[in-house]
């Protein structure tokens, strides 16, 4: 059986997939005048990027993780498919629950360079946003 146009198929769509969290967030920022974003949006901004970051690192651990070479790549394709995924689910959530701080550090540090008024207190903990 040929499998050399499903792993194809496959191998197009993990492409795709690969770059849908960079492209979303570049989309995001592009044209964007944070001057004018409300608390919500800047922060909600701050916290996609920590999220692609975390992404970014957990993508980078996993590489230092040994492959099985016995697979197929229809099954390689299909488990970097799911994988990345699961990293990407991994990073929102490490994000939204806890994060390493990144997101308040940029909200706090944008607030600044756009001269937006003095950061409320419901910013003080960004866990309570999300």
């Amino acid at each position: 059986m040929d499998f050399s146009n499903i792993t194809g198929m496959y191998s197009d769509a993990y492409s795709t997939a690969a770059n849908q969290s960079a492209t979303k967030l570049q989309n995001k920022l592009d044209g964007a005048d944070y001057s004018k974003a409300t608390d919500d949006e800047l922060l909600s901004a701050c916290k996609q990027f920590e999220a692609y970051f975390i992404e970014q690192m957990y993508k980078g651990m996993m590489k230092t993780i040994p492959q099985n070479e016995e697979t197929s790549n229809y099954t390689s394709s299909m488990m970097d498919y799911y994988k990345d995924q699961m990293i990407q689910s991994a990073a929102e959530q490490t994000s939204n629950q806890s994060g390493f701080g990144l997101a308040q550090m940029l909200y706090e540090q944008m607030k600044r360079n756009y001269g937006i008024s003095d950061i409320p207190e419901s910013a003080e903990t960004v866990t309570a946003v999300g």
